[in-house]
């Protein structure tokens, strides 16, 4: 099984932006331990990440050609982009959501998600286990 990891918008900040709510793994430290998980499992892991949503509907349209699964931590595009949820819908590749902050407590936007009714399932608040989460899940739907 191969899956895609896709990190979205001001992702490749973590370890620098706001600590307190992200935490301080830098992202190629968060890589090498979503790597390590999907070795551990059997699976590849491919990690993709970007600041500009085009680049992202690229990335999932072209991973649908060979991904068995997709984790997403859509950043802020997942409050915003229907262009995201419908790439999602269009791929019918399974797909988990992801956060590494507990989005439901915090702003009141964050709560609302666009891309949640094309996803089999959204983990948020678990900091680095909410994609290990979101992997194990995909597993078991094989």
């Amino acid at each position: 099984m191969t899956i895609l990891v896709v990190h979205g918008p001001n992702l490749n900040l973590l370890g620098e932006r706001e600590p307190g709510v992200y935490g301080t793994l830098t992202l190629d430290e968060l890589n090498a331990k979503i790597r390590e998980h999907g070795r551990a499992k059997g699976c590849e892991i491919r990690t993709y990440q970007s600041n500009h949503e085009g680049r992202l509907l690229d990335a999932l349209q072209r991973a649908r050609r060979w991904a068995s699964g997709i984790v997403i931590n859509p950043g802020a595009y997942g409050h915003t982009s229907y262009a995201l949820r419908d790439c999602i819908a269009g791929i019918n590749t399974p797909t988990v959501e992801v956060h590494l902050s507990d989005v439901e407590a915090r702003e009141p936007f964050r709560k609302i998600s666009t891309i949640a009714d094309v996803c089999i399932a959204k983990i948020s608040g678990r900091g680095p286990q909410s994609y290990l989460d979101a992997i194990d899940l995909l597993l078991r739907k094989g």
